[in-house]
């Protein structure tokens, strides 16, 4: 641990001290010195090596700290609305892209080299996280857009923090990194679906805007970082097809805003107006991989940046989703706590357990179990609020999204204390426990 971070901790420990001393004699300013020591913590966990995995974890409990105390204060900053729609879509896809540049095309192949592995991962993934989500949603009886924000967390592909654990626990690196990419591929079919089937009882589910809307805020995005990664080897002639349709895709930008998109809206709708959409959400989706591609070579220290654009996108929902709910967080936000312990604690005990019981190695049996617990939080928010039910459907993969990093970095630890070295005999003591 640096010096830096013992002084920070010192520090944070007594902002602690003076938070809990000030509300226990009554006076106001206890709960910002308590929120200011959690951030002390965040940035003293950031340096400290070993314990640098639980970081972000504490970065968004501080964040969630922050916004129940002072919602008020997270409506604007200055001129800024924080929560415009144009703002939430840039950042939201923003997060995306950030995960997609730690992809790359190569990833894919994976499912030609493991298929079976992949296919078994995937139907652990799609089938035990939707139909347990659904099953605490019920048994809880949880209030209907809180229990569909349950449901869609389940049924939301993995993170790119999972690839993380996997490395952690001595897992399949590369079946892991495999089946967050493939995943992510098929949740624009397999999310609404599920949520059509299970979540339809509790709010009503567009399946094709759905579809849409995780086209627009996953696809998109990782899409745009993926071209970069194709640029990489591209030939000469793949290389100037990309730039023209990215010369096209600013062309077409422009147009739209100097009264192009009020001409189409006003003449245009239903599919064919989606269709219009979806196509411009392409071309820029070019238009951004080809500029971050010849960003890199003149900035090649942004790539390790990218990372810290997602955690930021993902700390500003979780600020912004918190303040907007909290009401109904009093409410149930421990009910909510309980959902996500059960959650995620099934996930990875089923997943570890049928990827065992169809004779599988415990390397792949802890990837995707990981794979399988742990779920993109971003996506579910992102969804939440394009259906305008960010204060109430949103709630579950904000409050979910904290804890899968907290037991997935003890599980994962748990694990790399205890290498893999058989083939095939099926071990208690390295099944996760509840």
């Amino acid at each position: 641990m640096s010096q830096f971070s013992r002084i920070v901790f010192i520090l944070a420990a007594l902002a602690a001290i003076v938070g809990a001393a000030a509300l226990a004699i009554g006076q106001p300013y206890g709960g910002a010195a308590l929120v200011a020591a959690l951030f002390l913590a965040a940035v003293g966990l950031s340096g400290s090596g070993a314990m640098r995995s639980f970081a972000f974890t504490v970065w968004m409990v501080a964040g969630i700290a922050l916004a129940m105390l002072y919602p008020e204060s997270l409506q604007r900053v200055g001129p800024i609305d924080l929560h415009n729609a144009w703002l939430k879509l840039l950042i939201v896809q923003a997060v995306m892209f950030g995960m997609g540049t730690q992809m790359s095309l190569s990833d894919l192949a994976g499912v030609a080299k493991s298929p079976g592995r992949v296919a078994v991962g995937l139907a652990c993934q799609f089938t035990i996280m939707p139909l347990v989500g659904y099953a605490i949603a019920v048994g809880l009886q949880l209030p209907g857009e809180i229990a569909a924000g349950v449901v869609l967390i389940g049924c939301c592909s993995s993170g790119l923090a999972s690839n993380v654990m996997v490395h952690l626990a001595r897992g399949d690196l590369a079946l892991s990194v495999t089946l967050t990419a493939v995943a992510t591929l098929l949740a624009p079919l397999v999310t609404p679906t599920w949520m059509k089937a299970l979540a339809g009882q509790f709010v009503e589910v567009d399946f094709f805007a759905m579809m849409t809307t995780i086209i627009k805020i996953v696809v998109v995005p990782i899409g745009a970082a993926l071209l970069h990664d194709a640029l990489k080897n591209a030939s000469p002639a793949a290389r100037r097809a990309a730039y023209a349709v990215a010369g096209l895709a600013v062309a077409w930008g422009v147009a739209l805003a100097t009264g192009g998109w009020a001409a189409i809206e006003s003449s245009v709708e239903g599919p064919a107006l989606t269709a219009i959409v979806l196509a411009g959400f392409a071309l820029a989706a070019v238009a951004v991989g080809v500029v971050y591609h010849e960003a890199l070579k003149v900035l090649p220290a942004l790539e390790r940046l990218m990372p810290a654009v997602s955690m930021f996108g993902i700390l500003y929902f979780t600020v912004i989703s918190t303040a907007a709910g909290r009401d109904a967080l009093l409410q149930v936000g421990w009910l909510l706590l309980a959902a996500a312990v059960l959650h995620n604690t099934l996930g990875y005990l089923l997943g570890y357990s049928a990827s065992r019981l169809v004779g599988m190695d415990k390397a792949a049996a802890r990837t995707i179990a990981l794979e399988v617990g742990m779920q993109n939080g971003a996506m579910g928010v992102g969804l939440a609020d394009a259906m305008g039910k960010l204060t109430t459907m949103g709630l579950a993969p904000i409050l979910f999204s904290p804890w899968m990093n907290v037991s997935g970095s003890l599980l994962a630890n748990f694990w790399r204390r205890r290498p893999p070295h058989e083939a095939n005999d099926l071990s208690e003591t390295d099944a996760p426990h509840a």
